[in-house]
């Protein structure tokens, strides 16, 4: 990863500005694509690291489903009166797709060939974003990032587990995936608090991960989402409540883990439409839908939510997660009802966009 950062950067002579090392930072604008949220945030911090030795940095994070990019721009090319460095990062960015939108972000891209003052990141969980905005951002400063292939999770976590002196069995990482978030930041973090519970040398199996991740911790984004694929709203929101009030958890990691479920969702929409609805087994395990458990929940969830539905659902999630972050604690919890409500009642719909008919 430090080759990922350190490849951004261009010579004293090409540049007029000057870190602590010597050198200063390539052209300022870098696109990260995928899934892989673990990996992506390395790369961010790299950056930022990077960016940190060119003085005071001004880290500040805006989403297309809000924020409109001439006024990203705008921000860029003022700079920031109380920092050297302005460090902006633009999320949802294959949203960006007006041509007015696409023009004055290209234009600034080409115009700031020079610039050690303005930082702008943009980020997607597609695997691809407007091409003229692509084409114009250098190949070097441009990554996707693939979520992991079933078996190298499997790989990842029983290295993990490997390295602290323990054993896990083979479903036991089957339920392990089905259980959190399939990136390696939320694998890690799971991972790490599980072998707190087991003596070096142990064996560790699916009864232990289910017994530790279902039945004796908190509530989750998972048996949330799980309480609305049996439209179960009132337990759905106490689930929430219960979230909420946890010091493990947040509004913010709540719809980080929804929105992973939602995305598997599509994913199993789309397998079925390939298979005419009629998926077999191999296809399914291959795609990551390994247990009768999972199968069962998302067949149920496929039931509630056609794909329609789940892009909608998804479009959703990220514009609670701006407000919630723009509003801090006040509101969080109301803002999360409602989503969920959204959700479960209008299958995605916001007042505006509702139609009955």
């Amino acid at each position: 990863m430090q080759k990922l950062a350190t490849q951004y950067i261009i010579s004293l002579k090409q540049c007029g500005k000057k870190n602590k090392e010597g050198e200063v930072m390539a052209a300022p604008v870098w696109l990260f694509l995928g899934s892989e949220i673990g990996e992506k945030n390395t790369a961010i911090e790299k950056i930022k690291e990077r960016a940190a030795t060119l003085g005071v940095i001004d880290v500040q994070t805006f989403y297309a489903i809000d924020t409109r990019i001439h006024d990203v721009v705008s921000l860029l090319q003022n700079g920031s009166l109380f920092s050297d460095v302005r460090f902006i990062i633009f999320r949802s960015a294959e949203l960006i797709k007006k041509k007015e939108e696409i023009e004055i972000l290209t234009t600034w891209i080409k115009s700031a060939e020079n610039t050690t003052d303005s930082f702008l990141i943009l980020l997607s969980d597609e695997t691809s974003i407007d091409k003229k905005i692509e084409a114009a951002i250098p190949p070097t400063q441009k990554k996707i990032f693939w979520e992991l292939f079933e078996n190298k999770k499997q790989e990842w976590i029983k290295n993990f587990f490997s390295k602290e002196s323990f054993t896990i069995e083979n479903e036991a990482v089957a339920t392990l995936l089905e259980l959190v978030e399939n990136n390696t930041d939320a694998l890690k973090a799971t991972c790490t608090h599980l072998v707190l519970f087991f003596k070096k040398g142990a064996r560790i199996s699916a009864a232990d991960i289910e017994e530790l991740l279902s039945h004796n911790k908190e509530e989750s984004p998972f048996t949330l989402f799980d309480a609305l694929t049996k439209k179960k709203l009132e337990l759905a929101l106490d689930i929430n409540r219960k979230l909420l009030l946890s010091k493990d958890s947040s509004p913010i990691q709540i719809i980080a883990g929804l929105t992973y479920t939602f995305r598997r969702l599509y994913d199993w929409h789309v397998l079925q439409l390939q298979s005419a609805g009629n998926a077999d087994d191999s296809s399914l395990k291959k795609a990551g839908f390994i247990s009768k458990k999972a199968i069962e929940q998302y067949r149920r969830a496929a039931a509630v939510w056609d794909k329609a539905a789940v892009l909608k659902i998804i479009a959703l999630l990220n514009k609670t997660d701006f407000e919630i972050r723009s509003s801090g604690t006040v509101l969080q919890t109301a803002l999360m009802e409602i989503c969920l409500y959204t959700i479960l009642v209008r299958g995605g719909n916001t007042p505006g966009q509702y139609q009955p008919y």
